[in-house]
């Protein structure tokens, strides 16, 4: 494969995000992306909302128009995948045995969904959601007449996929090993809503229950085994327990790393002129103290991408970008901002029945972040009271009367 200047292996937000940002930064030189799947890169949050609803054609999830990619002299190398890197040589060796050799590579690989390790993970109808392919091969088998669901995994993807489903007319289980649903990013109070939401939607939501096994006939799935010897019966089976970094080529050629590849405060791995950008990026979080996390959202990854082109630009600026998250399950709209992790104080702001809520979270007296359901208001002002690590009077924020903007 003809070498580039900048090579970007991933074709995901990130990747895009760089190429981009690398023109529109003044980059002159060669650029190549290399991507893993067929399609030019798209968004994949509308995956397990809108497009699994048939709410939003495929067409419509491209990150830019096909042929802008060509327009802006950006190399697309798609269905293939990166297998080793030599740091020495600059070199890539490629799915197929072609090698690729680069100035500059920027690693925006993301990460591969984390697979059951159980008997009768592979059988037919188990399914991630991750791909278009992952995507499209489970809304064949609602095509073909299934209707029994069981989701694995109570975090964003596996809520939206069963409120998508329900809508569909699915019958849904979610089954969740915690003892409630989105534990490991929100508190109690969001954590109790969104259960009772789901259930008064017909899904039926269960926690604190382990999965033993996939059963199935041989050859497809048709159930899930509990570890309490009950079954769920379920046509499809989707699995949402998280991601795991895809960096195994760069930890193989000796960059730092474990949970994701290490990067500095200009996404600098270990490696010389490799940067790495994205849900595959470990790095030192102001917003969670200091402590090197992964953060899995599109705007980390275009973030970082923007840093990334300007420090190859000649105008290095560190990463400080904001965290927020987003998530639209029914009609209830979730916006986050900031980390709630490590909260000491959780403030409930207006009243969950009303489906307009917010709950602010706060670590010795700061606060540290907003979850927002259907409260615009509250995202917008919280960002500021994040960002300014504020510390305001407890009994006003509690206030859905006093105006969060009046707290900065």
């Amino acid at each position: 494969m003809e070498s580039a200047d900048i090579v970007i292996v991933g074709a995901g937000h990130g990747g895009a995000q760089a190429a981009l940002a690398l023109r529109q930064n003044g980059f002159t030189g060669s650029i190549a992306m290399i991507g893993r799947e067929a399609e030019p890169p798209y968004e994949r949050p509308p995956l397990s909302k809108e497009y699994l609803a048939r709410e939003k054609p495929f067409e419509r999830l491209y990150i830019r128009p096909p042929t802008l990619w060509a327009e802006k002299q950006i190399r697309m190398e798609l269905s293939r995948e990166v297998l080793a890197v030599d740091p020495l040589a600059k070199r890539l060796t490629l799915s197929g045995g072609e090698t690729c050799d680069y100035g500059t590579l920027i690693w925006a690989t993301g990460g591969d969904p984390r697979k059951l390790s159980c008997a009768g993970a592979d059988l037919a109808g188990v399914h991630a959601v991750r791909t278009r392919e992952d995507v499209d091969r489970l809304m064949g088998e609602l095509d073909a007449g299934a209707k029994t669901v069981a989701v694995i995994g109570g975090g964003y993807i596996g809520l939206e996929a069963a409120a998508v489903l329900t809508k569909l007319g699915c019958q849904v289980t979610l089954l969740e090993a915690l003892p409630r649903v989105l534990a490991r990013v929100a508190g109690e109070d969001l954590s109790a809503f969104y259960e009772a939401d789901h259930r008064a939607h017909g899904v039926d939501l269960r926690t604190s229950v382990m999965v033993d096994s996939i059963v199935g006939d041989g050859v497809k799935a048709t159930g899930v085994l509990l570890a309490d010897g009950s079954v769920v019966p379920a046509e499809i089976v989707i699995v949402g327990i998280g991601i795991i970094a895809a960096v195994g080529p760069l930890i193989t050629a000796g960059a730092a790393g474990g949970n994701g590849v290490e990067v500095d405060e200009f996404c600098r791995t270990s490696l010389p002129d490799i940067y790495a950008i994205g849900d595959c990026a470990s790095h030192s979080n102001a917003f969670a103290d200091g402590a090197v996390i992964r953060l899995e959202s599109v705007q980390n990854a275009n973030d970082m991408a923007n840093t990334v082109a300007k420090a190859i630009c000649g105008d290095p600026q560190p990463y400080k970008a904001t965290p927020w998250f987003w998530s639209n399950q029914y009609d209830l709209k979730l916006q986050t901002v900031g980390l709630s992790t490590g909260y000491d104080q959780a403030i409930l702001r207006g009243d969950p029945a009303t489906r307009s809520f917010s709950v602010v979270y706060l670590k010795g007296g700061h606060v540290i972040a907003l979850d927002c359901v259907n409260m615009v208001r509250d995202y917008v002002a919280g960002r500021k009271l994040v960002e300014a690590r504020a510390t305001p009077d407890v009994t006003a924020l509690a206030d859905p009367e006093v105006a969060l903007k009046s707290l900065i």
